[in-house]
């Protein structure tokens, strides 16, 4: 059954929004961009929050809308406090390096491989690396998991025993989620 849809999502603690193309959206801690685009769906701000309002939505149009209302959520949660993922670094056979520099992160001597291995992180992350821990940070909560899921596939290990050769990258910790 086709409903009318409104959902309105409160901006605190300093909080502003505002549309162009894209939502952006400042706090205290960064300010996070967005394009949320579909024909049927706007987006509207006021002064104290966001408003998402959809006639007559049908199904497929009622996921969209609240899709979009949990990563308005995630960007407003984010530029009040960033979102946190911790990577644990694990060297059982050989001690391995970790460090940055820039925008690249590099692995030397894992499991005793000459060519070090490297990959280049998204801009717009704080990427610190603190003994045998990785924290990445960042107000926009896709592109902290995403260099964060860059870091542990850099350490994928193909034809060896997973019980044995345990070494590499794990994420521990997903924004406020504890996986370990």
């Amino acid at each position: 059954m086709k409903e009318d849809i409104t959902l309105e999502i409160e901006l605190t603690n300093g909080v502003t929004a505002e549309v162009t193309d894209t939502l952006s959206v400042k706090g205290l801690k960064g300010s996070v961009e967005r394009l949320f685009r579909h024909p049927r769906i706007t987006v509207s701000v006021s002064p104290e929050k966001i408003i998402l309002f959809s006639a007559a939505a049908t199904k497929r149009e009622q996921k969209v809308i609240y899709s979009f209302e949990s990563h308005i959520k995630n960007m407003v949660k984010g530029v009040q406090e960033p979102h946190i993922y911790k990577v644990k670094i694990c060297s059982g056979h050989f001690p391995m390096s970790v460090t940055i520099s820039g925008e690249e992160l590099t692995i030397k001597n894992f499991l005793g491989e000459a060519v070090p291995r490297k990959v280049l992180l998204l801009p717009g992350s704080e990427v610190k690396i603190d003994g045998s821990e990785i924290t990445v940070s960042s107000p926009n909560k896709e592109i902290a998991g995403q260099n964060a899921a860059k870091i542990e596939s850099l350490t994928r290990i193909t034809n060896k025993d997973r019980r044995i050769f345990q070494d590499g990258c794990y994420i521990t910790q997903k924004a406020g989620k504890d996986i370990a």
